[in-house]
């Protein structure tokens, strides 16, 4: 299991230092998806075989209800029943709308971290 700080960097799960993501910007929406096919430090592929990142869609679903738990309480903790609750259906669909290029890449991120080992020395797709 790679370290949790190369996920949250966006960096190879096995040395830390190879970017995932051709494109820095997850929201410049041509290059969303596209991550590079091996790390440019430790030459680590990616995706394992095809379908890999099918596990992915479980991180994801799993960080969209924890968002969606938070939101819900501090939206009650600070608003109580002053606000009506379609504002607040309405504001979390427009921020979960928002937040997909981020948990895309968070969730491949994450389950790249799950399924690969860290070891900065090692070299190789493998």
């Amino acid at each position: 299991m790679g370290n949790l700080k190369g996920a949250v960097l966006l960096k190879c799960p096995r040395c830390e230092k190879g970017d995932l993501y051709e494109a820095q910007n997850p929201y410049k929406m041509g290059k969303m998806m596209e991550m590079h096919k091996n790390c440019s430090n430790c030459g680590l592929r990616y995706e394992k075989e095809a379908g890999f990142f099918y596990g992915a869609m479980y991180v994801s679903y799993m960080l969209n209800m924890a968002f969606f738990v938070v939101t819900t309480v501090l939206w009650y903790t600070v608003f109580e029943d002053k606000l009506d609750w379609r504002l607040y259906i309405g504001s979390y669909v427009l921020l979960t709308v928002l937040l997909v290029p981020i948990i895309f890449r968070y969730s491949r991120s994450l389950w790249l971290m799950m399924m690969i080992k860290f070891e900065p020395e090692k070299r190789g797709e493998r």
